[in-house]
């Protein structure tokens, strides 16, 4: 391999060789992708918890209102509202750039329910806003 190609190897492997873990609920300690901005209306419903886990079709986009009150390893948190509590994965990039999220932190999550036929059924979010801390 001759060095141009060395060098070209080396600058793609250094580009993509950035890992982001979860902190928790402090969010990635890198900057995140730009959420979306949009803040008009809507035709994703807004439901519950207990609503979604009752109701909830596979597939369906949602919001959720509440708490991330515990996080269970990995990408797994439970987000808890006054119906009851959900699991929700949230992959690190999907956590707000430079905002600390932690147990007290009421946010809306925008995701896609992925509901199971045996197991436990959950939301994969897509989007987190900080409603009030």
């Amino acid at each position: 391999m001759n060095r141009i190609n060395k060098l070209i190897v080396i600058s793609v492997l250094a580009a993509s060789s950035t890992i982001v873990f979860a902190q928790g609920y402090n969010g990635p300690t890198t900057t995140a992708a730009p959420a979306n901005k949009y803040a008009g209306p809507s035709t994703v419903p807004s439901m519950t918890a207990k609503q979604l886990l009752a109701n909830g079709a596979d597939k369906q986009y949602v919001t959720l209102t509440g708490k991330l009150v515990r996080h269970t390893g990995g990408k797994h948190y439970i987000l808890a509202d006054t119906s009851g509590e959900i699991p929700v994965e949230i992959s690190p990039k999907r956590f707000p750039a430079n905002q600390t999220i932690d147990a007290n932190t009421t946010v809306e999550l925008a995701g896609k329910f992925d509901k199971e036929r045996f197991g436990t059924s959950k939301l994969e979010v897509e989007q987190i806003k900080v409603v009030s801390k």
